[in-house]
């Protein structure tokens, strides 16, 4: 079950860099008999991945056609942001109250995971250390629920936000916040750490315009 499902991780994955990285262009038609030619497995675990990826809007079911790559609309992909703002600071302003010593050097050293990965260049690297650092902050907040379900709009989200990431200058403005995110929850301050990662995460004004031009270029560059 295990390796089945790694499978199924792996095969998402390659999928969704294609389709982020404009090697499969919005409309394409994604056939699951050629996908499992292509990569030598059967058509189950590409039908796993394919509903996976339709789960965060990069996939959608239309009629005659099958599966093809969708493109996301701005103002839903916007409330999802929204919504993340609002639960990672929930997640942030308990983690302040609740930390424990273990979690606390478990967050020490996933930010510095983040720094290392920074100093790399390479966006998707930090992507990485930046999946596991957010996390830590879920499970330091010690509400399973709560947790939960920050971890499944993360995972919804994780192909826009690798996105954002490629943006100039912005992984180490990622970086910077994550620092200030931990000064404040390490200060136990937990309205701090509130307004630090809603504003790190909700996109608005030049930083959703930029996220939702980036995906028009893919569009337009793979057209």
């Amino acid at each position: 079950m295990k390796t089945a499902t790694s499978q199924t991780q792996r095969l998402r994955q390659t999928i969704e860099d294609e389709i982020v990285d404009g090697r499969l262009a919005v409309g394409a038609r994604l056939d699951e008999t050629q996908l499992a030619e292509r990569f030598g497995v059967s058509r189950t675990p590409i039908r796993e991945a394919l509903l996976q990826l339709a789960a965060t809007g990069l996939v959608e079911t239309k009629p005659r056609r099958g599966m093809v790559v969708s493109a996301p609309e701005p103002g839903h992909l916007l409330e999802m942001f929204e919504t993340m703002a609002e639960l990672e600071a929930a997640c942030g302003r308990l983690a302040a109250r609740r930390l424990t010593p273990e979690l606390e050097a478990e967050l020490k050293a996933a930010l510095a995971a983040c720094v290392q990965a920074a100093a790399t260049g390479d966006p998707e690297a930090y992507y990485g250390e930046n999946y596991v650092f957010h996390t830590v902050i879920y499970r330091a907040c010690r509400n399973d629920f709560l947790c939960g379900q920050a971890l499944a709009l993360h995972r919804r989200l994780s192909p826009y936000r690798r996105l954002q990431l490629r943006a100039r200058h912005r992984v180490g403005q990622s970086l910077a916040e994550h620092e200030a995110v931990v000064a404040a929850i390490l200060a136990g301050d937990g309205l701090a750490a509130a307004d630090q990662l809603r504003r790190h995460v909700l996109i608005q004004g030049d930083g959703f315009s930029e996220l939702v031009a980036n995906l028009r270029a893919l569009d337009t560059s793979a057209a």
